[in-house]
């Protein structure tokens, strides 16, 4: 009986959800950034492992000693979709904002709140954690370790916030301009044996492909079904191409101990690979905005929108604590083996739910900074007497969502 009130409560909770959105938001552009957002999570899961040598954890991937999961990084590495959305929803918020009178340096203030003050308690408690390890007589390399991994995700907020305060010089600017400056950075760097830190200068171009693509997008450039097949299958042909005859790795993330890596910093194969990506979501429009329809489905995304800073900041952190507490009942397959056969990625898979557990337990101590960031970045405290939408990271809120949670 308990389990029917839950499941009817749930499903009440969902439908207020759906009712209280406006009707004009497109939740395709919501589905699309709860997707990439997990693709992430669960990639990172699924290829980061921490091996226990002794008393030293060492960081390593199942895509170095089985190299045909490599399809595995095809799936997961989505950021190209996010960053996509992100430059159609800021493109979209900017242009908005302007219409209601709303200053350009107001408009940067709230949402960079959104982005950095959720990052403030990352710091602080890594910060701590740090001291702590060393001052626990932990190695050196484990510390730098777990503390490279915690702290990845950072550098994506970097870029994410640069291309976000840029938006107005971004905003009419074709995609095929940053496509080129990747296309000859790769050309000098791989084909003319140029110095390997040009490669650095795709950190900035490689993603604004997807970005100004996101613009694009919000201009109605991308509305046509032709443009979405465009990318998508030129883009998968041009990245068979360059890892098939140009030697580029076929995996779309790091890998320890590789010689090139396609995302760090990004190369041209990772750039088209995001092309057809984006192409892939372009064409997903329609039928995700039809199961947005559906006000569990709806709910569900919603919420994961809600807590996408906390999920994308904390999930390494959720992986690592698992991995540090089972230390104390020895060398558990799946998390401190070595991941060099297909034992290692079934016993991993049964530790996803573990790592999701645990990054729920970081949700609920961390989910308050980013609600403040977003209250912030509104500039007024809530409203709690009436039914209301407000906006936390370009999402809407209906104060049922504060129902959704109780339930």
């Amino acid at each position: 009986m308990s389990d029917i009130r839950a499941t009817s409560g749930i499903r009440r909770a969902a439908a207020r959800i759906h009712d209280g959105t406006p009707p004009h938001r497109d939740r395709a552009v919501d589905a699309l950034r709860a997707l990439a957002i997990l693709g992430v999570v669960l990639g990172h899961w699924l290829v980061t492992a921490l091996v226990a040598d002794g008393d030293t954890l060492r960081a390593a991937s199942p895509l170095g000693t089985l190299p045909w999961l490599a399809p595995v990084s095809w799936v997961f590495q989505t950021l190209a979709v996010f960053f996509m959305v992100g430059g159609h929803v800021a493109t979209r918020g900017l242009a908005s904002a302007r219409a209601r009178g709303t200053a350009y340096r107001t408009w940067l203030r709230a949402r960079l709140s959104r982005l950095f003050l959720p990052v403030s308690a990352v710091l602080a408690v890594w910060a701590v954690a740090t001291v702590g390890l060393l001052l626990g007589g932990a190695s050196f390399v484990t510390v730098h370790t777990v503390v490279k991994l915690a702290l990845s995700p950072l550098w994506f907020l970097l870029v994410f916030a640069a291309l976000t305060a840029a938006t107005p010089l971004l905003a009419r600017l074709s995609p095929l301009w940053p496509l080129a400056v990747v296309l000859h950075v790769d050309l000098v760097r791989f084909g003319l044996g140029g110095p390997s830190w040009l490669g650095w200068v795709n950190l900035a171009a490689g993603w604004l492909v997807p970005f100004t693509l996101g613009a694009a997008w919000s201009r109605g450039e991308l509305e046509r079904p032709r443009a979405g097949w465009t990318l998508f299958v030129g883009g998968a042909a041009a990245t068979a191409v360059l890892v098939g005859f140009a030697g580029y790795p076929a995996s779309m993330v790091g890998v320890p101990g590789a010689a090139v890596s396609n995302l760090n910093p990004p190369t041209l194969a990772a750039v088209t690979f995001g092309l057809a990506q984006c192409g892939l979501a372009l064409l997903l429009r329609e039928r995700l905005r039809r199961v947005m329809e559906r006000p569990v489905a709806w709910a569900a995304v919603a919420l994961v929108n809600l807590s996408a800073m906390t999920v994308f900041l904390w999930h390494q952190t959720a992986m690592m604590a698992t991995t540090a507490t089972g230390l104390l009942a020895g060398r558990l397959p799946g998390l401190h083996t070595r991941p060099d056969g297909l034992d290692w990625v079934a016993a991993r898979l049964l530790w996803l739910p573990v790592f999701a557990l645990v990054l729920g337990v970081c949700w609920a101590a961390f989910h308050g900074f980013e609600a403040a960031g977003g209250r912030r970045g509104r500039g007024r405290a809530p409203d709690r007497g009436r039914t209301r939408v407000v906006r936390v990271g370009g999402l809407p809120e209906p104060s049922a969502l504060r129902e959704a949670r109780r339930v």
